[in-house]
Order: structure tokens, then C-alpha cells, then sequence
């Protein structure tokens, strides 16, 4: 329990910095360019304590589930008074505004690939994708009745080889199983399992393909009865005698390219959950009611917290730390979406601005001035009462009925 209560809380601080960095990336941006940065807050609510260095109130407030950056003049509505109106941040230039606005989101992604890098460089990062790499090539199979049997193969006089013997190496990719392309290690397995005897197989080695043929062998596997779960029942599966990599491991140069590559993943991930997520509300509102919570609906700050809790209390760090840059990714990208309170909102105001003034100087006329935040208030106003519904509902089902790990 105190194991679980310690991930919970380590989880919650991570969130909190990556928000406290996300607005001192706008804070540190503003500031280069010359912009007035009146306030840096951690934190809502009544104030702990605050100090001034300099032209900004430094503080922290009691509720820390965010923070703020207050730069003068972000938008043509906020008052500036006569010494800030040359800084006004709405007077800079379109491409300045722009970094400062996505400065937050590029924080989290910094973030997310100094969590990545530090895993890849010491623990290794987890081979999500489920990439057929062989870690391993077993010097036998036969048949195995039980998990121990299976886990604990004893290789045995006469015993077939199929890996070995058809020339399958360690980090080799298989990448098909008799003519059909194989993307994961489930498709190599699936692919493999009714066939029997002599099967073309094609590897990927140093960078170049080598055709192979491989005896398949059907032996005797135990798995879980359908009809009755808590027994197991006998079949024949083909079996080559392979064993997949669950961890990619890096030296320090290759740790750069494995969070790289692991990063554009996470981008993928990021940008296709946010695809799916109005999608997968309906299924929130269910498991508040008492339907089983599918483990890939949204989940709340509670909810990650309490499954990086989980995972600190079952052992699994990577799994927590590849959680906690997961988040960071996709509030990146969510942050950047082109609605308003979003800094992606007020991105596009500001290039919407840049647009529209260079077609008035095409027909001649004069730049048409800072866009009316007023008349957006509806619009964003509505985005701002689903935002907190959505939040609601997260929240409720990740207390009443929370994604659990086992």
C-alpha cells in the first residue's frame, strides 16, 4: 500500500512539473523576445507565497494542478497600461508570438524524449510495437504439458531444432512466414502455429533480406480453456523455437536513436488516440454506471495517477515512466489543437491575422488590426463547458470505477 500511495504521489509531482514547465516555456520564450511577463505562477487558488525579480511576480498557489504565464497583451483585450503597451505581445511579430504560444507543448515533447532517452540509456525501452527482432534461438522444442515444462525447456538426445537448424540468428527480423509479410511477433506466431514441416521464412539481417526455410514442428502446448478458465487444455501448435525481444537495449549513441525513433511512435500513438477520443466518451458514461471500464478510454489525472501508483507497486518503472512521457506527448499535441482557450486557438488567431492582413495589402488596403476576442467568447465558451464535462467524466469513472492493471 505505501508502495502504491508513493507511485501515486511521484506520478501526481510529474504532472506537475511537466505543467510548470509548460508555462516557463512560454515565460523563458516571452522574455527573449522582449515581451513583458508580469506573472509565473504554479498552481490555482489562494496564494502560498510570492516574490519579485525583476519586472515578474514569481509564486506558488495551493491547488497544484496547473499553473499560468502572464504575458502582457497576449490577446488585443487584456489591459496593458501606457509603460507595458510597446511590449504588448500582440504587437510582435506572427512568427515570435508563435514560438512563444507553442512553447508550452514543445516542453512536453522535450520532456517526454528526456524520459525516453534516460530509459533507453539505462533500462531500455519496451517493444511496444511487438517488432518480430529474435532476442533468442532455443537449442530445442518438444512438447511441453505444463507452464513449467514450457517456461523450463529440458532439451533432450533427438530433440528438433527448427530455429537453429534452418539459420535464424539472434537479431534477425522475421519479416514473413511463407510468402505472407509479418509485421509483429503475433503475426509471426499466428502464422506459424498450423503449419507443419519445411515453410519459407524471410529475415532481415544487417540491413538486407535473407531468405530462409524452416522446419516447423507441432508440439503439444498447454493454454487456457475457454469453456472453463481456471483449467488449461492440450493442443498442437507449430513452433519454430524462438524468443522475441521484450526490451530494446542501447548503448549512449544508440540511446539517442532509440528514443528518436520510440518518440515518432508516441507522436503516432498521441495523434490517433486523439482521433478516437470523442469516440470512446460513450464508454466512460457507461463504467460510471456500472459497465466494465474498457482499458482504452480516457482516464483523468486521477486516473493516471492512480495507475502509475499501480505500477510503482507491482515493480514496473518502465511502465510508469513510458506512461508518464505518454502523457506528455499527447498534451502536446492536444494543446496545439486549433481551438480556443488552447494555445493552438490562439495560434491560429494570430496566423489567421497574418493571412488575412496580407490580402488586404493585395487589394491595396491597410492591415485590419488585432482579431476581436469578444466575438469568440461564444465559441470558446463552449468549448470551455465540454472541456470541463469531459473532465467530469473522466474523473468520476476513474474514482467509481478506475482502469486497473490486473
Amino acid at each position: 500500500m505505501l508502495a502504491y500511495l508513493f507511485g501515486v504521489v511521484l506520478f501526481a509531482l510529474g504532472i506537475c512539473v511537466s505543467v510548470a514547465l509548460h508555462e516557463a516555456g512560454h515565460m523563458l520564450t516571452a522574455k527573449v523576445f522582449g515581451m513583458k511577463v508580469r506573472r509565473y505562477f504554479i498552481g490555482f487558488g489562494p496564494k502560498v507565497f510570492s516574490f519579485r525579480r525583476g519586472e515578474t511576480e514569481y509564486g506558488l498557489k495551493w491547488i497544484p494542478l496547473g499553473g499560468f504565464c502572464d504575458i502582457a497583451g497576449m490577446t488585443a483585450l487584456d489591459e496593458v497600461t501606457p509603460a507595458e503597451a510597446p511590449r504588448a505581445m500582440w504587437r510582435f511579430k506572427t512568427w515570435k508570438r508563435t514560438v512563444v504560444l507553442s512553447a508550452g507543448s514543445v516542453t512536453h515533447f522535450i520532456l517526454g524524449f528526456i524520459v525516453l532517452f534516460a530509459m533507453a540509456a539505462t533500462m531500455g525501452l519496451p517493444n511496444v510495437n511487438g517488432s518480430p527482432d529474435i532476442q533468442a534461438v532455443s537449442n530445442c522444442v518438444h512438447d511441453a504439458k505444463t507452464d513449467v515444462e514450457f517456461a523450463n525447456p529440458v532439451c533432450r538426445p533427438g530433440d528438433p531444432a527448427p530455429a537453429k537448424n534452418g539459420g535464424l540468428l539472434p537479431g534477425d527480423q522475421i519479416v514473413s512466414v511463407a510468402g505472407t509479410p509479418t509485421s509483429n511477433y503475433d503475426e509471426v506466431t499466428a502464422k506459424i502455429q498450423p503449419l507443419s514441416g519445411p515453410v519459407a521464412v524471410e529475415v532481415e539481417r544487417d540491413g538486407r533480406t535473407v531468405p530462409l526455410t524452416i522446419d516447423v514442428v507441432q508440439v503439444s502446448r498447454p493454454i487456457s480453456d475457454p469453456a472453463n478458465p481456471s483449467h488449461e487444455k492440450i493442443v498442437k501448435r507449430g513452433s519454430i523455437g524462438v524468443t522475441f525481444v521484450n526490451t530494446f537495449h542501447y548503448t549512449l549513441l544508440g540511446a539517442f536513436g532509440g528514443a528518436a525513433s520510440f518518440t515518432a511512435d508516441m507522436f503516432v500513438g498521441a495523434w490517433e488516440r486523439l482521433l478516437e477520443f470523442p469516440e470512446r466518451i460513450p464508454a466512460v458514461v457507461k463504467a460510471i454506471f456500472g459497465g466494465e471500464r474498457d482499458p482504452n478510454t480516457p482516464v483523468s489525472v486521477v486516473g493516471a495517477s492512480r495507475i502509475g501508483g499501480e505500477a510503482v507497486e507491482a515493480g514496473l518503472w518502465p511502465l510508469f515512466l513510458i506512461l508518464l512521457a505518454s502523457l506528455n506527448f499527447f498534451v502536446g499535441v492536444f494543446n496545439l489543437l486549433p481551438l480556443l482557450p488552447l494555445d493552438g486557438g490562439h495560434i491560429a488567431v494570430t496566423w489567421y491575422e497574418k493571412v488575412r492582413d496580407w490580402v488586404r495589402r493585395l487589394r491595396g488596403r491597410a492591415a485590419g488590426g488585432p482579431v476581436d476576442y469578444t466575438k469568440l467568447s461564444a465559441v470558446t465558451m463552449v468549448l470551455v463547458f465540454i472541456g470541463g464535462a469531459v473532465t467530469l467524466l473522466t474523473v468520476t469513472a476513474d474514482i467509481v470505477n478506475p482502469i486497473r492493471l490486473q
